[in-house]
């Protein structure tokens, strides 16, 4: 992503849109609050062309294998990458085109009911691809399973022994902050509600796919709920009717972004980039004729 010189308005984590259609202009002011703009897509993916890939790379890949959930993390990414507007944000009315591509996803420690969760972030460049995205979530992963406390949850532990009085007065001085755009760094780089989408894997705890709400905590403008893998029936290019393996992905998308067109295209990118993963080797910032 193109990087500009900071001028005044802009945030540490976006520069501040100026040039604005008068409806878009007029629809962050009226409607100042992201989770009262929730719009909701359900898609489902056929995950034939997912699976065979999936097959093909671990062949050779058996430390880390890759898993369908891995495949539409990186899909959303670039997804997003070559769909700018679906990476803005609202802050105090005012719309903002985030510097860069991230995603954040919660990394179980251990499956059980007392088993502690914690936090991952990724952040992306246009050069990135299937393989570094991989390799990081590796990184991310193997580091949230050890003793070791990610950082968000060091901070909110912290938090959690002081006096009530003075967390929340903490966390209205942090509003009161980020709706400035004078956020600290150290929180717009490690909270997940500040990441360009967050994913919940429900497909791992063996749920279907629903919707998350967003919050007007942070800026994040997209959530994605990732359903449970199962058998569903298709109809293929013959008119007949068969099993394939598919997921339900929910989208929870801020409409005061874009309109419904814009919104249209990018699921049908992100669709076709699931139906044809080898594109997923080229970075990120290279288009996809779809």
């Amino acid at each position: 992503m193109e990087k500009q010189k900071r001028r005044r308005g802009d945030r540490r984590d976006g520069r501040l849109l100026r040039e604005l259609d008068s409806l878009h202009f007029i629809t962050g002011i009226i409607y100042p609050n992201r989770c009262d703009n929730e719009a909701y897509i359900s898609e489902r993916i056929d995950l034939t062309p997912v699976k065979e890939y999936i097959a093909r790379r671990n062949e050779t890949e058996t430390d880390f294998p890759y898993t369908y959930f891995h495949l539409v993390l990186t899909a959303l990414v670039k997804t997003i990458t070559l769909r700018p507007k679906m990476n803005r944000f609202i802050v105090n009315g005012n719309f903002f085109q985030r510097n860069e591509v991230t995603a954040s996803f919660v990394v179980k420690k251990q499956f059980s009911d007392k088993g502690a969760e914690a936090l991952a972030m990724l952040h992306t460049t246009g050069d990135d691809t299937i393989d570094t995205v991989h390799e990081y979530i590796r990184q991310q992963v193997t580091e949230c399973r050890s003793d070791k406390v990610d950082s968000t949850t060091g901070e909110m532990d912290i938090l959690n022994k002081l006096p009530r009085w003075f967390v929340k007065f903490f966390i209205w001085i942090m509003r009161q902050l980020d709706r400035h755009g004078i956020v600290p760094r150290l929180l717009i780089e490690a909270d997940p509600y500040y990441a360009s989408v967050i994913l919940s894997n429900l497909g791992s705890i063996k749920l279907r796919s629903g919707y998350h709400h967003l919050t007007n905590w942070g800026t994040t403008s997209i959530f994605v709920v990732v359903g449970e893998m199962k058998e569903r029936i298709f109809r293929n290019e013959n008119g007949e009717d068969e099993y394939r393996n598919s997921v339900d992905l929910g989208l929870t998308i801020d409409e005061r972004l874009a309109d419904g067109y814009y919104y249209s295209k990018s699921v049908r990118l992100l669709k076709y980039i699931l139906e044809h993963p080898e594109c997923l080797e080229r970075p990120f910032s290279e288009p996809v004729d779809y």
